[in-house]
């Protein structure tokens, strides 16, 4: 496991989080499993590009002081603005074996690295992610937001099951994946997720990881609840405004997904979700509610609202699609230069895609595999070839 090497991307955008991205690095560098390098994309913005660069002008990749794990390049992103784009970025200079992700407002535990390359024992996992946990500006959870959303701030929410399971899309800003994953199946959909506006999109990761399924049917997804980011959720992102637009968000981009890999696999997950998970989240509120907890009747009305805005969106980003107003594309991962891009030139042939928008939220596969839960691992690795996925 120790000759697993990984390149960790960092996509950054803005210099309001200057001490974020500081942190988040730190975490990288002090992995017990030692990074092979931190990949640091900045998007379409020269002065915070500058500041790293010279942030970071003794830790990079040629004759810097860097010792293991604590090498950091800084590159500009070569696509089109946003998150996915960035992403290609980096997977297309990153030299490790296995390529990680990791927030630009969160900060990674020691383990998280070693506990990404256990999951890959098995030959057939493409990808392994982890758990996110919330930390909260105000320091704690608001009473009325119900941990069945707590997707809406990136975080891993209730109605996973814990320990290491298959599911089918991981969390994009904790995640990993084998470089053979990004051979068979591209790269992450420019058009797709959060690219500067002020909506919050997202999905990109859950398009990716159904096309790779789609690519290579035998390949197994995880996610092991051990590998633990926390992730910076701040003030606006507490309030109930924020929840419904990012709900709504999140239904539109349900829908682009849905037209990109068909309404069956694209929302195969979600019915459960939203016939299981959600209805007991009401029931729980309102029992709270009645037996005097506080934000009892705050979680259930939040659910309900959460639904219905998601809903909305769905149907709002179904119409568009119907009339042809959105489409993508994804094209494959080519290397281009460390460095800034030159004008004129594109280092990164176009692989951009004017549309889906899935979820940020790792979703259950419908059939968990027996030999991937915690609990049934040692029993079934005899039975399954060794195989733990």
């Amino acid at each position: 496991m120790s000759d697993r090497r990984f390149s960790v991307v960092i996509c950054v955008y803005t210099e309001d989080r200057w001490e974020d991205i500081l942190a988040a690095v730190d975490s990288v560098r002090t992995q017990s499993l030692p990074a092979l390098e931190t990949l640091l994309v900045v998007d379409h913005n020269p002065a915070l590009l500058d500041r790293l660069s010279e942030e970071y002008k003794e830790f990079g990749a040629h004759g810097g002081s860097a010792a293991e794990g604590e090498e950091v390049r800084v590159l500009a992103n070569a696509g089109p603005r946003g998150l996915s784009a960035g992403r290609n970025t980096g997977i297309a200079v990153a030299r490790g074996e296995f390529v990680a992700f990791l927030d630009d407002d969160a900060v990674a535990e020691r383990d998280w690295l070693r506990y990404f390359a256990e999951g890959y024992d098995d030959p057939r996992v493409m990808a392994v992610g982890g758990r996110t946990t919330a930390a909260w500006a105000s320091g704690r959870r608001p009473r009325w937001f119900p941990e069945e959303f707590d997707w809406v701030v990136g975080c891993t929410y209730r109605g996973l099951p814990p320990g290491k399971v298959r599911v089918r899309n991981v969390l994009g800003g904790n995640a990993s994946f084998r470089r053979g994953a990004f051979d068979a199946s591209g790269g992450f959909a420019t058009g797709i997720g959060r690219d500067g506006d002020k909506r919050p999109l997202g999905c990109e990761e859950t398009e990716l990881c159904i096309r790779l399924a789609e690519a290579l049917p035998e390949a197994v997804l995880l996610i092991d609840d051990r590998a633990v980011i926390h992730h910076k959720v701040p003030a606006v992102r507490e309030r109930f405004a924020y929840f419904r637009t990012r709900s709504y968000a999140e239904g539109l981009s349900k829908a682009l997904v849905a037209r990109s890999v068909g309404a069956g696999k694209g929302l195969e997950s979600e019915r459960r979700y939203t016939t299981r998970v959600l209805p007991a989240g009401v029931v729980r509120g309102l029992r709270d509610a009645v037996l005097g907890r506080p934000g009892g009747a705050g979680r259930a009305g939040a659910i309900v609202a959460g639904v219905a805005a998601a809903a909305g969106g769905y149907a709002v980003g179904s119409a568009r699609a119907r009339r042809g107003t959105v489409t993508f594309s994804s094209g494959p991962i080519a290397p281009v230069s460390s460095g800034p891009p030159v004008p004129g030139e594109s280092p990164v042939p176009d692989a951009s895609l004017a549309a889906p928008v899935p979820s940020e939220s790792p979703v259950p596969s419908e059939s968990p595999a027996p030999s991937v839960s915690r609990a049934s691992a040692a029993s079934t690795a005899s039975t399954a070839g060794g195989h733990s996925g």
